[in-house]
Order: structure tokens, then C-alpha cells, then sequence
């Protein structure tokens, strides 16, 4: 009989560790002074990008539906990290634009996953942490993420 674990594992301990992580870093983001942000903010606010993008690009950039990123844009800018303002191509788009309060999020985000990888490699050790972390950019490729895990959890 094999002493390895059942396949199944694999794929809940991956989700455990990116739980871990996302629940750390809005942990701490909380107490940076971003207490609203959730796990979909943190992806559109990158699928945005330092040069904004349309309501359209940042659906194809999320893997979701113009219309589920319009939703996402919305809370955004209610909550102060995006806008949008006239495309200046096309005045019947809308360009989405980080805020002060995006771009300040962003940065803290980037800060606070230093940390928390500083935090496993203190567990780990550096060589296995950099040895895993190639091992899943060999399993994972360059195939875009798609952050539609609700949908894709419920899909029958």
C-alpha cells in the first residue's frame, strides 16, 4: 500500500495555501486602512493596470463577462479606488483609471506578499521555496488566470 496521500489532497492543499495567503495579505490590508477590499477587488485593480482599461478589457483580462467586470467596476468606485472618464479615442467608451487610493492599495498589496513570502521561506527554506514556486510556473505555463471561481465552483 502507498504511503502517498490520495490525489484528491492535492488540489485542496493548493487552495488552503492560496487561501492562506489572500486571507493574510486582506488581514493586514484591513489594517492598513483598506477594510472593504475583497479578492475580486485585488484582480481587477491589476487587470485596470497603470494605463486603465475599458470595462470590456478588463473582462477578458479576468475571464468574466463585461457585465460581472461592470459590476466589479461599480463597487470599485464606490468605494474610491477606480474611475472612469471619457475615452479620449472614443466618447462612447469609458476608460477605468486607478484612484490615489487604488494605486495605494496596489503598492501596500505588493508589500504585504513580500512578507508573507518572506514568511514561508522562513518555514520552507529559500532553496524549497524557490524550488516549488518553479515547479508551479512549469504546472501552471503562461495560461492567463481566470478569477471566475465562483462561477466556475457552481457550474453544473
Amino acid at each position: 500500500m502507498s504511503s502517498d496521500p490520495p490525489g484528491y489532497e492535492l488540489p485542496l492543499r493548493l487552495f488552503a495555501a492560496f487561501r492562506l495567503l489572500i486571507d493574510g495579505l486582506h488581514d493586514e490590508l484591513a489594517r492598513q486602512g483598506h477594510p472593504d477590499v475583497r479578492p475580486v477587488h485585488g484582480f481587477a485593480l491589476q487587470a485596470v493596470g497603470p494605463d486603465g482599461a475599458t470595462a470590456a478589457e478588463i473582462g477578458r483580462r479576468l475571464g468574466v463577462s463585461k457585465q460581472a467586470a461592470g459590476k466589479t467596476i461599480d463597487s470599485l468606485e464606490r468605494l474610491g479606488y477606480v474611475t472612469r472618464e471619457p475615452d479620449v479615442q472614443d466618447s462612447r467608451r469609458k476608460v477605468v483609471r486607478l484612484t490615489d487610493r487604488g494605486r495605494d492599495c496596489l503598492a501596500r498589496s505588493a508589500a504585504i506578499f513580500d512578507r508573507l513570502r518572506d514568511e514561508w521561506e522562513a518555514v520552507l527554506g529559500r532553496d524549497r521555496l524557490r524550488s516549488f514556486e518553479d515547479d508551479l510556473s512549469r504546472l501552471t505555463d503562461a495560461r492567463p488566470l481566470r478569477v471566475d471561481v465562483p462561477g466556475w465552483l457552481g457550474h453544473t
